[in-house]
């Protein structure tokens, strides 16, 4: 969808039935649904494989998930800080301020993502060991973790290119490229995990690389669809395409703008990420069968979840355009009705999950103890999922208004003054069920603040 086909849909919202609005958020909510619902099937398929290989080998790629989503929020937090720009300068008609902010964002995401990756492969080696992992998982989760590093500035670009697209309406396009990335992912990972091996009287090729091809067979796959994310920005994009060398500066006001929207996101998404890295280490002690079945519940309930992080992804055009365009009562609108319509399908998704969990787990791992587990935590922490679902879409919503400190602080709060305290408390008494209990108290606190922050609608005057 085209910035003008998206503004014409603006226009008519303005005014417009509930019913009518509630169609516009579905319709740009269903590609980033479907590409979400993608990526989580990769993580399952991905996390059957490695299963496949023992508790050890799911153990190690767990380990590090936390950092991995540490290094990945400051990506994801850079890329919205331009992105963000561009939304309201598509909902604004000023394409050439679009493509100036898109071009500051390639130059600076680039060279963000090198220092990144350099001081990620630095600490490959000894982060597992810190992390308190047995010493077959830590050599395994180091060889994962070196391998997402290197490939961090091809990442960033896949992630600032598929997001200015959504900004400025298209959300077809990057859904099909995340769809294609899965789909690539699927196929490295049978080369590179597996060794060699006959099938009937079929023969197929495999490296045997194990935990370390699983990562190199994912990084590949962003690695080859971020060549037609960066072709179509730059040459088919309505709003985007047509930039110049010129295009290509660090232009300082775009950049106080992105670290003004961004840099809050990037902060607290490391200290979140941080504090994940310390519940590793709280759930490490626990055993390698809890940090595998912690790491498969953490996969299975990413099913629940997807919905709102798409409907959050069309939260953060509409709002932002609708920003952009300075139709405020408009904005207002569209951040209620997708929070609401989130939390609603996510309540749904928790319900189904609770009833279908086992048999997740029964495709997940072969090992029974961490099966059941993975069961009785995943379900503990089900119960939150709606208002989960305010955290998600709300946070999408509020960033397209350009509204990132406060809700940033209030996940802050959430996981550090929450979860962590709690989980500490509870892990000795009650093992990995404890971890989850205080997973679900900080989802369900979080959730309550986000819906208060809404309700305020200070964000709608910054």
């Amino acid at each position: 969808m085209g910035n003008q086909a998206l503004s014409f849909i603006l226009q008519e919202a303005e005014g417009a039935s509930l019913q009518r609005k509630a169609e516009i958020v579905w319709r740009l909510s269903v590609p980033g649904i479907l590409a979400q619902i993608s990526e989580i099937i990769m993580e399952y398929i991905d996390s059957a494989m490695v299963g496949s290989l023992g508790a050890a080998a799911s153990a190690s790629i767990g380990l590090v998930a936390s950092s991995t989503w540490l290094v990945g929020g400051i990506v994801m937090s850079t890329a919205a800080g331009f992105n963000v720009q561009i939304a309201h300068a598509a909902g604004a008609e000023d394409p050439e301020e679009a493509r100036r902010t898109l071009g500051c964002g390639v130059i600076c995401s680039l060279i963000l993502s090198l220092v990144l990756c350099a001081v990620a492969a630095a600490l490959s080696p000894s982060l597992p060991v810190w992390l308190g992992g047995a010493p077959d998982v830590c050599r395994m989760a180091s060889s994962y973790f070196g391998i997402y590093a290197a490939f961090l500035p091809v990442r960033m670009m896949f992630f600032l290119h598929t997001g200015a697209m959504q900004c400025t309406g298209d959300m077809k396009t990057p859904s099909l490229l995340t769809a294609s990335a899965c789909g690539l992912d699927i196929f490295f990972n049978l080369l590179l995990i597996f060794p060699g091996r006959r099938l009937g009287a079929l023969w197929l090729p495999g490296a045997g690389l194990g935990v370390a091809g699983a990562s190199l067979g994912t990084q590949l796959s962003f690695a080859v669809m971020t060549i037609p994310a960066v072709w179509h920005t730059w040459h088919s994009s309505p709003v985007l395409s047509g930039l110049t060398p010129q295009t290509f500066r660090v232009r300082r006001r775009i950049l106080r703008e992105a670290v003004r929207i961004g840099g809050p996101m990037a902060l607290a998404q490391s200290a979140m990420s941080g504090a994940q890295v310390f519940s590793t280490h709280i759930v490490a002690p626990l055993g390698t069968e809890s940090l595998a079945a912690n790491s498969f519940a953490v996969t299975a309930e990413a099913l629940c979840y997807m919905p709102g992080y798409g409907i959050g992804q069309a939260a953060t055009t509409l709002v932002g355009q609708a920003y952009g365009a300075r139709l405020k009562e408009l904005a207002r609108s569209f951040a209620w009705l997708t929070t609401l319509m989130s939390m609603a399908i996510m309540a749904g998704t928790g319900v189904l999950m609770y009833f279908l969990c086992p048999f997740v787990f029964d495709f997940l791992t072969p090992v029974q103890t961490v099966r059941d587990l993975g069961v009785r935590v995943l379900r503990i922490e089900l119960l939150a999922e709606p208002l989960f679902a305010v955290s998600i879409t709300g946070a999408g919503a509020l960033r397209g208004a350009g509204d990132t400190l406060i809700p940033e602080l209030m996940n802050l709060v959430g996981i550090w003054g929450v979860r962590i305290p709690l989980a500490s408390y509870l892990a000795p008494r009650l093992g990995l069920a404890g971890v989850w209990t205080a997973m679900c108290t900080d989802l369900v606190f979080r959730g309550v603040l986000f819906l208060i922050r809404l309700k305020r609608e200070r964000w709608l005057h910054l």
